[in-house]
């Protein structure tokens, strides 16, 4: 497999804050919720597909838009951060879902597992003209993009939960036709299966938890599935997003059990068990975070 985004390397990360508006929301399944952002400044976000990721900035209760830096230079963050953070801009990650022009708009889909997190409560109420700040590329190859598979790759496999269903889904819409993937997608309810676009030569299986919760113990649906599976020959890339210590047990099956190349194989936790998202975003923030490799 070669294209040219899988054979060029990151560039440095153009990007700019685009303030949005809701637009609509509906609901994708009892653990899903799609919501839809416009403004004429959209024009100029530039989505690389797949899994592209972009910070969202939500503002706190009281708030009638997020409070950001001025500039989305290098110093950013830094600036965000040394803001109050009762009165900084709540900053989550989000991937892309689909993106149109005329009118410019952003498809975002959120998982709903709980109402514990300030920005599950946010999507599960929000409305339409509700204000937010996006800070997203300006080019196609960005540093937001993580799914970039080695030219040489034979086949794919994919794994993540509901949080991770939308970059699949992008993921399965941009991979050429006939390239075989092996794709397992855990979800807590039947109602939150999705039908899933592709040209390619996907086995997709959907894992139900029903009443168990994810990420515990009792919840070892992806690593079962696939460790029980016998992969395909030749060349392989792996692509594992989901509950951290879900997604390092896998990355480690893969390259201990299976014998992945350690570099085709990219891992994100983008959530973990017991921690809300404030202790994820502050472990980011100040650098105490647990390291992510083995």
């Amino acid at each position: 497999m070669t294209t040219a985004a899988t054979t060029t390397a990151t560039t440095a990360i153009p990007f700019r804050f685009f303030d949005a508006r809701v637009v609509r929301s509906r609901p994708l399944g009892p653990s899903m919720a799609r919501i839809t952002f416009g403004g004429a400044c959209l024009k100029d976000f530039t989505s690389g597909g797949r899994d592209q990721r972009f910070k969202l900035f939500l503002p706190h209760p009281g708030q009638s838009a997020p409070v950001v830096p001025v500039e989305a230079g290098e110093g950013w963050f830094a600036t965000w951060r040394a803001m109050d953070p009762a009165e900084r801009g709540i900053m989550r990650s989000y991937t892309v879902r689909r993106q149109r022009h005329d009118p410019h708009e952003i498809d975002v889909d959120f998982a709903l597992h709980d109402d514990s997190g300030p920005a599950a409560r946010w999507a599960a109420r929000a409305e339409t003209g509700d204000r937010v700040t996006l800070l997203g590329p300006v080019v196609e190859d960005n540093g937001g993009v993580d799914f970039r598979p080695p030219s040489g790759t034979d086949w794919v496999l994919i794994t993540g939960d509901e949080t991770a269903l939308p970059a699949i889904a992008g993921i399965l819409e941009w991979l050429p036709a006939d390239l075989p993937v092996k794709v397992w997608l855990e979800v807590q309810h039947a109602e939150d299966m999705q039908e899933l676009r592709t040209a390619a030569k996907a086995e997709i299986t959907w894992l139900v938890r029903d009443t168990v919760a994810p990420g515990t113990p009792r919840s070892a649906l992806l690593r079962n599935a696939v460790s029980a599976t016998e992969l395909p020959s030749g060349t392989p890339y792996a692509w594992i997003a989901g509950e951290a210590g879900t997604v390092k047990e896998l990355r480690r099956h893969l390259v201990r059990e299976r014998g992945f190349d350690r570099k085709a194989v990219t891992f994100t936790g983008y959530w973990r068990l017991g921690t809300c998202e404030e202790q994820l975003v502050e472990e980011a923030v100040s650098g105490t975070g647990p390291a992510t490799d083995d």
